[in-house]
C-alpha cells in the first residue's frame, strides 16, 4: 500500500488528525500489506502507526529534533528481514537536509533492501514536490540512489508524486523499465477530503524486475462521510517467484 497520511498538524477542522486517527486504524486493519509506504507522517503519527502496525517494523523516521517534521516511512512485515536501508534528500546533497532549486520543501526518499525465504527485493518510498521540472529531476535522483543497492533485484516504488502518470517524472521511470499499476487508467487518488473524482492520480505504485501485478485497487472507504486522508490509499499484490507480496 501507499498512503499519504496528511500531516497531523494541519488545521483541517473536522478532518483533523484527532478525527481521522481511528479511521486510519480501521483502514490498515482491513487492508493489510507486507509493505506500506507512508508519506507526511509527523512524529506523533509515526508513534501511532507503530502501535497499529504491531506486526511490522519500519524504516525512515528522521529528524526527531523538529516537532513538525514529516517523514517518509516504509513499514514492513516482520516476516521480512531488512538487510540494509538508506535515507536521502531529493537534492544534489542527499545526505544533508536540502532541496532542489524550485522545490518548496526538502523532499525525501527512503530505500530498503529486504529478504524473505531466499527472495530479495528493493522497496522505495518517496514524496515529490510540485514543480514539474523538480519532479523530473527528483525521478532521476531516485534512479541514482538505487545504484547504491544491488542491481537486478525486483524494485517497487511507492509515493505521492504530485503529478499524474504521463508526466515528465513518470517518463523518467518508464524509460528505466518501470510500470505503474494503474497506468493508462483514469483514476483519482487525491480527492481533497471530499471523495470526489478530481482526475488527480498523484499516488503511484511503480514496479520492475519480474514482478507481475495480480491485484490492484483504490481504497475509497469512508466512515460517516469522513475519510482517513485527503488521498485515497492504493494497494497492489504482485506475484514474485510463485509467492505473493502485498503493497
Amino acid at each position: 500500500m501507499t498512503m499519504n497520511l496528511r500531516f497531523g498538524l494541519a488545521r483541517d477542522g473536522e478532518n483533523g488528525w484527532i478525527h481521522r486517527k481511528p479511521l486510519v486504524d480501521r483502514i490498515l486493519e482491513k487492508y493489510p500489506g507486507d509493505f506500506i509506504g507512508i508519506q507526511e507522517a509527523n512524529h506523533f503519527q509515526t508513534k501511532f502507526l507503530t502501535k497499529t502496525l504491531f506486526d511490522h517494523q519500519f524504516i525512515g523516521w528522521h529528524n526527531m529534533s523538529i516537532d513538525f517534521w514529516q517523514s517518509n516511512l516504509i513499514f514492513f512485515h516482520k516476516s521480512w528481514q531488512c538487510l540494509e536501508h538508506a535515507h536521502y534528500f531529493l537534492s544534489h546533497t542527499p545526505k544533508k537536509t536540502s532541496k532542489l532549486t524550485g522545490s518548496k520543501w526538502p523532499r525525501q526518499c527512503v530505500i530498503g533492501w529486504f529478504k524473505r525465504q531466499g527472495q530479495e527485493l528493493l522497496v522505495v518510498n518517496t514524496h515529490f514536490d510540485f514543480n514539474a521540472g523538480v519532479q523530473e529531476q527528483s525521478a532521476g535522483l531516485v534512479m541514482d540512489f538505487l545504484s547504491d543497492f544491488p542491481k537486478d533485484l525486483p524494485v517497487v516504488i511507492t509515493g505521492d508524486f504530485n503529478c499524474n502518470p504521463g508526466s515528465p517524472a513518470h517518463e523518467v521511470f518508464r524509460l528505466k523499465g518501470f510500470g505503474e499499476i494503474f497506468e493508462n487508467q483514469d483514476i483519482t487518488t487525491f480527492h481533497e477530503f471530499e471523495g470526489r473524482a478530481t482526475g488527480k492520480h498523484l499516488d503511484w505504485i511503480l514496479f520492475r524486475g519480474g514482478l507481475v501485478p495480480v491485484f490492484r485497487q483504490v481504497v475509497t472507504d469512508s466512515f460517516s462521510n469522513r475519510f482517513p486522508s485527503d488521498h485515497y490509499p492504493i494497494q497492489a499484490r504482485f506475484e514474485l517467484s510463485s509467492n505473493f507480496v502485498w503493497f
